[in-house]
């Protein structure tokens, strides 16, 4: 009983750095695969609502088709049909779904 108590006791060799480690790197994983890559699709979504102009194709979250009619710096007025206008918060304009709209789609062979 003794020597097993001894041997547990000694096979601590790296103290708590050895239990330190594990946790470092998942943290590290876990930024460079869930934290970076949605800072990154932020910056994208910002700077693309910035760059929109008058008379460009969008779809808001919602999934509502339109032309920008007029732009604030808080909302984006959306010609949805002649003479539909509808007011959208920047917020609400899919980067996504408004680069695949204005896509032309690949032609297949």
């Amino acid at each position: 009983m003794i020597a097993t108590v001894l041997l547990q006791a000694a096979g601590g060799g790296l103290g708590s750095f050895g239990s330190i480690v594990p946790m470092i790197l998942i943290i590290v994983v876990f930024y460079f695969f869930m934290i970076r890559p949605q800072v990154k699709k932020q910056k994208d979504q910002k700077k693309y609502v910035e760059d929109l102009k008058i008379g460009d194709k969008v779809v808001t979250t919602a999934g509502i088709h339109g032309k920008i009619a007029t732009i604030t710096d808080l909302y984006f007025l959306v010609e949805v049909d002649n003479n539909v206008k509808i007011k959208f918060d920047k917020s609400a304009i899919s980067l996504e779904a408004s680069k695949a709209l204005n896509t032309p789609p690949a032609v297949s062979k």
